[in-house]
């Protein structure tokens, strides 16, 4: 059975001499050999793991994330917001491993204990430069920064401020107060909201809060 495994990954070597991770996936299947095995037969020839389908390395394209898809992930997330291997891939069996990959990389979800064996938890003390960037009034007072705009970006995704309170794991009075500060920073409306049923019933975003989380970014 290792031989049949060795064959296979040298067939499905990549242009960079290298076994995607789907193609990992799919000579498991095939063989009925467990995807660990695949992984450490793959190390034991010298082959590398690339293009990993959680987007934790390689280059395979993204979309936008999605706050249903996150919702669907929150139950797995440790302390640190990290998810295992497994459990993303289980995720993407209902929503699909692009739109998975999309979501863990904009809500920034790292992945641990990959099947393939190319990773446990990614820890160390590698130093990563990073900076800080918020909106401030003529006053020098802060008026915008990433807290107001992740409340304004799921509201405008789901269209009610309670399930963005919810997907954001606040109480809807904390979110509530996020969105009336900052419209009192600002001097202005920024959303619109239609109460009763229907399909125009909920929670808008004007232009105007578009055009601050288009500046913020």
């Amino acid at each position: 059975m290792s031989k049949e495994v060795e064959n296979l990954i040298n067939d499905l070597l990549n242009s960079n001499g290298r076994l995607d991770c789907g193609s990992a996936f799919k000579i498991s299947a095939k063989t009925k050999t467990p995807i660990e095995e695949v992984g450490k037969i793959a190390s034991n020839i010298g082959v590398k793991i690339d293009n990993c389908e959680l987007g934790q390395f390689g280059k395979l394209d993204c979309e936008s994330g999605s706050v249903e898809v996150l919702a669907k992930l929150e139950p797995f997330l440790d302390e640190k917001r990290r998810i295992f291997c497994a459990d993303g891939r289980d995720v993407a069996k209902g929503v699909g491993l692009k739109k998975i990959r999309s979501t863990l990389k904009d809500y920034k979800i790292d992945v641990k204990y990959c099947k393939l064996g190319c990773f446990k938890e990614k820890k160390g003390k590698k130093m990563v430069v990073k900076t800080k960037t918020w909106i401030e009034n003529a006053e020098g007072e802060l008026i915008f920064g990433k807290g107001k705009t992740e409340v304004l970006e799921v509201i405008a995704q789901v269209g009610s401020i309670s399930k963005a309170a919810e997907i954001l794991g606040m109480n809807y009075k904390k979110c509530w107060n996020h969105l009336q500060i900052l419209q009192k920073n600002m001097k202005e409306d920024l959303v619109n909201t239609k109460q009763g049923g229907g399909d125009n019933a909920g929670t808008t975003l004007n232009e105007r809060a578009y055009e601050l989380i288009n500046a913020y970014k």
